[in-house]
């Protein structure tokens, strides 16, 4: 069963920011990017665990402010020469009310 959250407001996230919300026990990273996209990740590195929602973010990527993975907002994966994927989820955002929901 899916159920979609709302879980933030565009206002709430800076252009190339983030913000974390945690979802039963799961905490998830929700990202604003320079094209006016919002996604979701898992907000924890495959790698060490760092939270993706501290890293930087770079075109549709974040590097993970640990040991500098670099990891794809839209697939999850992780760049090469680096190995792993973190779970992404489903947004959508409210044209009229800027409300962002997640899909768990």
């Amino acid at each position: 069963m899916t159920t979609k959250l709302l879980v933030a407001n565009l206002s709430d996230i800076d252009v190339k920011g983030s913000r974390k919300v945690k979802i039963n026990d799961t905490e998830i990273a929700v990202f604003r990017l320079t094209d006016g996209s919002v996604l979701a990740v898992e907000n924890k590195c495959p790698h060490k665990g760092g939270q993706l929602s501290e890293g930087m973010v770079c075109g549709t990527a974040v590097h993970c402010p640990l040991h500098d993975w670099k990891i794809d907002l839209r697939s999850g994966r992780v760049h090469e020469p680096d190995d792993g994927c973190v779970t992404t989820f489903e947004t959508e955002v409210d044209s009229e009310s800027g409300s962002i929901y997640v899909t768990i």
